[in-house]
C-alpha cells in the first residue's frame, strides 16, 4: 500500500466488494461470494490478523493505514503499518488467549469474559455477519478490541466507585463497544470513525476503523463518558423517574390511574429489537453481575433479553406456537394498546409514534389502536430523525416521527356512515395538507401525517357500516386515505385550477407523467437541508434490494398511490420507472435514450429536426400529431399509451419532455427550440409538466439540472 493525496475524484479507484464478490488487487480475477464467504467464515469474520510462530503475519486482516493526529499540526496524518503496529496485535492475541484460558481453568467465576453467547440464527432480520462465520457476540470484536472492553469491565467491577456510578459506567463501556468493533466504519469525508449501529441492523462490513481505547476519538469509551458528563452537568433537578420490568399486554397499572399514555411501540417487522439489545446485554451482564434486570422473567433458560413475547412481525419466530405473522402483531398491539387505554382516565390522553414507512407497518399498527379503543383525534409530525443517519443519506427516508394523538373512544359511540366518511375525507385530508405543505413538510412525511386526520373521521364511530351493512375494515378506509392524498397531490402539482377533472386529477396528462409525478411529490424529503441530489442508491451487500442507480421508493407505497389511481405499475416498468426485489425506481432520462430514438440516436433525430423544423419533428416524434385528439382518462378518444403496441406511433407528453432534456443533454439547441415552439403551439400540457417535474426534482439532482437548462431555452 502507499499513502497518496488525490487532486481529483477520478484518481480515486472504486471499491473491490459487489454484494461479496471480491475483485483481487493483484490479478483482477473475481472471487464469487459463495468463495468469499467461506474463506471469511474459516477466520471467524476475518478481523484477526494470522501471525506464524515467530510473530510475524501469514494472513488475515490487513492493516491498511494508521490515522494519528499531532499536537503541532491540525488534521489527521496517515502512515503506512509498521512491524510495530503488528508486534501490538500480536501481543493482544497472547494477553486474550491467557484471560479465556484462565477461565476456562476454573480461575474465574461467571461467563467467559469474551461474549460466547451465540447470535441470532442465519436469516434473522438485520443481521448479515453469521454468513462470514460471526456466531457469538465476541467475534464481531478484533482480538485487541476484546481486550480492551474486558479490561474496562473488570477495572469497572473492581472498582469502589458507588453503585450508581458503575451503572453509569458500564452503560458508558457498551456505547464505547459499539464505536470500537470490527464492523465499525471509517467515515472518509469526516475523517472519523462511525458506530456500528448507524442504522437498526448489523451488517458485514469490508474494512473496518479501530480506534484507540485510550483516547478520545469518536465512540469510544472516554468520548462517551465526555459526552455523559456534559449531559450530567446541565441537568438541574427534576423528580426521579421508575423503571420495572413488565409486560406491556399485562401491564402492572391499576384502572384509570394516568392522565398521560404515551409510547413508541414497535415498527412491525422493520427492527429486531431483542436480537440488537443483545450486543450491549452481554457486556453488561459482565460488568453488572447479578444485576435484577439481567434476565429473561418469561424464559429462565434464556440467557439473553426475552425474544418468544416480543411484539415484532417476524415469521422466522413463533410464540407459544403460534407464528409471529400479521395477524400475531395486530393483536398483540390490541393487547398493549388496550392495556394502555385501561390504565388511563377517561379524560386522558395518549400519544403513539410511528416513524415506519411500510404502509403495512401502518395498517397493522392503526388495527390494534382502533380495536384497542382509542379514537385519532390528531397526528403531529416532529423532526426526531438525525439528518446524518445512513438511512437519511441513502433514500427517501422519513425525516420526522408522527405522533398520533388518540383519546379513549367513549364505550357507547355510535356507528358510523360509510358515504358520510367519504365525503368528509377530501376536504379533512386537503385541509391539514395546505397546512403541514406550509410549515415545510414535504414528501412521505406529509403522506403518513394525514392519516391522523383522515383517521379522526374514521376512528370515532365504534364501527363504520355501508348502506347494505357491511362493516367497512380499517384497510378499505386507508385505501380511500391513499386515493385522497394521490389526487390532492396531482392537482396541486399538475393541476392550473382550472382543467381539472372529476378527482382532482389534471386533464391532458397520461398516466406515465401522473406516475412520475406521483413519484417525485412522496421523494422529495422534509430536510430541506440536505442536498438530494446524491440520493441514488447504491447495491450493497447489506441492501441488496436497492436498484443500482435512479431514484427510488419502496414498492409498497408506490402501489399505494398507484393502484387507487388505475395507474399500472408492470405497464410501465422498463420505461419510465424499474423494479427490483421490493424497490421501484425512477429511470434516469439517459437511460431511455435508445427507447425514444432507437437504433438512430438523439443526433439523428435531431438532424432531421434541424433540416426540416416542422416535417423533421412530426415524422421523428409526432406521427399521430394532427390525428390524435387530445387525451383525456375516462373521455373519449382516449388510447392507451401504456400499451407496447402503440408506442411506435405515439408520444406521452412525458416522452416530449424527455426527448426535450436529451437534446439539452446532447447539444443540440436548434432541435430543442423547434420541439418547445410546437409543443406551444400543441398546448399547455408540455409546460405545465416540465415546470412540474422541475419543482419536484430533488435540488442538485442532475435531472432537475437538464429540465432548467431546457426551460431556459423555452421562447417567452
Amino acid at each position: 500500500f502507499e499513502v497518496f493525496s488525490p487532486q481529483s475524484v477520478a484518481e480515486v479507484q472504486h471499491g473491490t466488494v459487489v454484494r461479496a464478490n471480491a475483485t483481487c488487487l493483484s490479478c483482477g480475477s473475481v472471487v464469487p461470494d459463495k468463495r468469499v464467504r467461506a474463506q471469511l467464515a474459516a477466520q471467524r469474520g476475518g478481523a484477526d490478523v494470522v501471525f506464524d510462530d515467530a510473530g510475524r503475519r501469514k494472513g488475515g486482516a490487513v492493516l491498511t493505514a494508521v490515522v494519528t493526529r499531532k499536537p503541532e499540526k491540525s488534521g489527521r496524518h496517515y502512515r503506512i503499518a509498521t512491524e510495530a503496529d503488528y508486534a501490538a496485535v500480536h501481543k493482544s492475541q497472547g494477553r486474550v488467549a491467557r484471560i479465556v484460558s484462565e477461565w476456562e481453568s476454573g480461575g474465574m467465576r461467571g461467563p467467559c469474559p469474551v461474549p460466547e453467547e451465540d447470535l441470532p440464527v442465519v436469516g434473522t432480520l438485520g443481521f448479515r455477519v453469521q454468513r462470514y462465520g460471526m456466531r457469538q457476540w465476541g467475534t464481531l470484536f478484533s482480538t485487541r478490541q476484546q481486550l480492551a472492553l474486558v479490561t474496562l469491565v473488570r477495572n469497572i467491577v473492581a472498582s469502589v466507585a458507588p453503585e450508581s456510578q458503575k451503572k453509569l459506567l458500564a452503560l458508558l463501556n457498551g456505547k464505547g463497544a459499539n464505536g470500537n468493533n470490527s464492523l465499525a466504519r471509517w467515515e472518509p469525508a469526516g475523517e472519523n470513525p462511525v458506530n456500528l449501529f448507524a442504522r437498526q441492523a448489523i451488517p458485514f462490513v469490508w474494512d473496518y476503523c479501530e480506534s484507540t481505547p485510550a483516547s478520545r476519538a469518536r465512540g469510544v469509551f472516554l468520548s462517551s463518558v465526555d459526552a455523559a458528563c456534559r449531559v450530567i452537568s446541565g441537568f438541574h433537578g427534576g423528580s426521579p423517574g421508575q423503571v420495572q420490568l413488565a409486560d406491556a399486554a399485562n401491564h402492572p397499572l391499576p384502572d384509570q390511574s394516568v392522565d398521560v399514555f404515551f409510547t413508541d411501540p414497535p415498527y412491525y417487522d422493520a427492527i429486531p429489537y431483542s436480537d440488537l439489545s443483545d450486543f450491549f446485554l452481554v457486556w453488561l451482564k459482565r460488568t453488572l453481575p447479578g444485576h435484577p434486570l439481567w434476565r429473561d422473567p418469561f424464559d429462565p433458560s434464556n440467557p439473553l433479553s426475552p425474544k418468544e413475547r416480543e411484539a415484532v412481525q417476524d415469521e422466522t419466530k413463533s410464540c407459544d406456537g403460534r407464528v409471529k405473522d400479521r395477524g400475531f402483531f395486530e393483536d398483540v398491539m390490541k393487547q398493549a394498546l388496550g392495556e394502555g387505554r385501561r390504565v388511563l382516565r377517561d379524560d386522558g390522553i395518549g400519544s403513539v409514534v410511528f416513524a415506519h414507512k411500510k404502509t403495512k407497518g401502518w395498517e397493522a399498527l392503526l388495527t390494534g389502536m382502533i380495536r384497542a379503543g382509542w379514537t385519532v383525534t390528531g397526528s403531529w409530525p416532529i423532526a426526531t430523525e438525525s439528518k446524518t443517519r445512513l438511512r437519511a443519506r441513502d433514500s427517501a427516508a422519513l425525516a420526522t416521527s408522527i405522533h398520533l394523538v388518540c383519546r379513549p373512544r367513549p364505550k357507547n359511540a355510535p356507528v358510523g356512515e360509510w358515504a358520510r366518511v367519504l365525503g368528509e375525507l377530501p376536504d379533512r385530508v386537503a385541509q391539514w395538507m395546505t397546512r403541514w405543505q406550509a410549515e415545510g413538510m414535504r414528501g412521505a412525511d406529509l403522506v403518513f401525517a394525514c392519516i391522523g386526520p383522515a383517521l379522526e373521521v374514521f376512528s370515532r364511530y365504534s364501527a363504520v357500516e355501508t348502506a347494505e351493512g357491511g362493516v367497512v375494515q380499517l384497510g378499505a378506509f386507508l385505501e380511500k386515505v391513499w386515493e385522497v392524498v394521490g389526487r390532492t397531490a396531482l392537482a396541486q402539482v399538475l393541476g392550473d385550477g382550472d382543467s381539472e377533472v372529476a378527482g382532482g386529477i389534471p386533464d391532458l396528462l397520461e398516466e406515465d407523467a401522473r406516475l412520475t409525478a406521483l413519484f417525485l411529490w412522496t421523494h422529495q424529503s422534509s430536510d430541506t437541508s440536505r442536498d438530494d441530489g446524491q440520493r441514488e442508491s447504491e447495491e450493497t451487500e447489506d441492501n441488496p434490494a436497492s436498484p443500482a442507480k435512479g431514484l427510488s421508493l419502496p414498492f409498497d407505497m408506490v402501489r399505494r398511490f398507484a393502484q387507487p389511481m388505475g395507474i399500472d405499475l408492470d405497464r410501465w416498468t422498463g420505461h419510465v420507472i424499474g423494479q427490483a426485489k421490493g424497490v421501484v425506481r425512477l429511470r434516469p432520462v439517459l437511460d431511455r435514450a435508445k427507447e425514444l430514438f432507437g437504433d438512430a440516436g438523439a443526433s439523428a433525430v435531431a438532424g432531421a429536426v434541424e433540416a426540416d423544423p416542422i416535417g423533421g419533428l412530426q415524422m421523428s416524434l409526432f406521427p399521430d400529431l394532427e390525428a390524435t385528439p387530445r387525451i383525456q382518462r375516462g373521455l373519449p378518444g382516449h388510447r392507451d399509451l401504456g400499451d407496447a403496441q402503440h408506442r411506435e406511433d405515439a408520444r406521452t407528453v412525458l416522452d416530449r419532455v424527455h426527448v426535450a432534456m436529451l437534446f439539452q443533454h446532447g447539444g443540440h439547441t436548434s432541435a430543442l427550440r423547434s420541439l418547445i415552439e410546437a409543443e406551444q403551439e400543441r398546448g399547455p400540457e408540455f409546460m405545465r409538466l416540465a415546470n412540474a417535474l422541475s419543482a419536484l426534482y430533488p435540488r442538485g439532482n442532475g435531472e432537475k439540472r437538464l429540465l432548467d437548462a431546457m426551460l431556459l431555452a423555452a421562447p417567452k
